[in-house]
């Protein structure tokens, strides 16, 4: 095949030869960097949180009426104690907050109380002895907190634990040359001591600030008593769950009725937990996915209707080379070859546009550098996009008659 003619054809059709590229390379950039966002959106809603989550569901209790932090303490072990008596509940416990929540308290740890910039942030779970089991974490290391270690905490208390317990990623970053157990931090300004540390647990938050320390949370022993009510963890016996769920909710309204639990959000199973906390990634993956598709149908039906309006503008031409003795197989050759040299030129453009975009979103959103793989998936998918869509008109062209077009001459 002489490429002199196709390119000789290509000067002459300059402003649509380059349009055509032009949209190959959006395409390929915009397609790039989608389907590599899409990747990062799916791995981060698959990402686990190190609790049970089949079995588990968490209640959201506010209370009616003014009550002092002594009541709510008490209010809240007898709560605790009728869950933990319904025969389908096999463990639950009070927190501030849970994995995958949105929002809760996240705090800086210190090894030294002189220390200008903390060792590292934390998310911070109030717990007690029940914790452990009622997320089904693994503890892995030192030992539980006692009933008596557990005390109560308002709003304008100081967040003072003698003891806390940490994941395994907080203990490798704070301590990463020994093991952490029965070493000192500070925790909001005050010592503590690590008494025990757990394989996994998530921070509450999916956001991407808090991507850097996704997995360092901290127990504290401690049960908030607030009017505005905290959160109830239950973890149902296996296969129980829906039934436990109703069976709690009876049980807490016969315990207490002055008491509000939202019919729609107070009681969410963790499935439900999972979905509300991702629900921007799942969405942000769909929407790059219908821009992705879109835009390959738009280049695919840019490029036929261009190669199209060619043929059609070029019959006289493709008559007199079939006369000349240009085969079918020529002509279908000359419209695929001059296509691939139109993409080849918008993958090039694409490729460095592409990763202008990605150095863009890096510095802009701190998102990740494209991966090569996609920018190579990106070329191969755009050439076989090329290359298929310009068939069709490509095989017209060959079919033209020489007979009938030495007669149009």
């Amino acid at each position: 095949m002489q490429i002199k003619p196709i390119l000789a054809a290509l000067r002459r059709h300059k402003a649509g030869t380059f349009l055509i590229a032009m949209q190959i390379a959006l395409t390929l950039a915009i397609v790039c960097n989608a389907l590599f966002i899409i990747q990062q959106r799916v791995t981060h809603l698959s990402e686990p949180t190190g609790i049970d989550e089949a079995d588990i569901f968490t209640i959201q209790n506010e209370w009616v009426g003014k009550h002092t932090d002594v009541e709510l303490n008490a209010q809240m072990q007898a709560d605790l104690q009728a869950m933990r008596s319904v025969p389908s509940v096999a463990d639950a416990t009070a927190s501030n907050s849970f994995p995958l929540r949105g929002g809760g308290w996240d705090d800086g740890i210190k090894l030294d109380p002189a220390q200008v910039q903390d060792s590292s942030g934390t998310a911070i779970y109030f717990a007690d002895p029940n914790t452990i089991d009622t997320f089904g974490l693994k503890l892995i290391a030192g030992r539980n907190f006692t009933a008596d270690e557990v005390r109560s905490m308002g709003m304008r208390d100081n967040l003072k634990p003698a003891s806390v317990i940490v994941t395994r990623t907080l203990a490798d970053k704070l301590f990463p040359d020994g093991s952490a157990l029965g070493k000192p931090i500070y925790l909001a300004g005050e010592q503590t001591t690590i008494v025990g540390i757990v394989d996994m647990l998530q921070t509450q938050s999916v956001d991407r600030w808090a991507s850097s320390f996704r997995y360092r949370s901290l127990l504290v022993p401690a049960r908030l008593t607030i009017e505005l009510g905290g959160f109830y963890i239950v973890r149902a016996k296996p296969g129980q769950r829906d039934e436990a769920m109703k069976a709690v909710k009876q049980a807490l309204f016969a315990q207490n009725p002055r008491r509000v639990i939202d019919d729609e959000v107070g009681m969410l199973t963790f499935d439900q937990v999972r979905a509300i906390a991702y629900d921007r990634d799942r969405g942000m993956a769909i929407l790059m996915g219908i821009i992705s598709v879109a835009l390959l149908a738009i280049t695919a039906a840019g490029i036929v209707g261009l190669t199209s309006f060619w043929v059609g503008q070029r019959r006289k031409q493709i008559g007199v080379r079939r006369a000349l003795g240009a085969t079918r197989r020529d002509i279908l050759g000359y419209f695929m070859t001059e296509n691939l040299l139109i993409t080849s030129g918008g993958i090039i453009a694409g490729a460095l546009l592409a990763v202008i975009m990605n150095l863009w979103l890096v510095t802009r959103f701190e998102m990740s550098r494209l991966s090569l793989a996609y920018l190579l998936v990106g070329v191969i998918l755009l050439l076989l996009l090329g290359q298929g869509a310009v068939l069709a008109p490509a095989m017209r062209a060959s079919k033209v008659s020489p007979v009938e077009a030495t007669r149009s001459i």
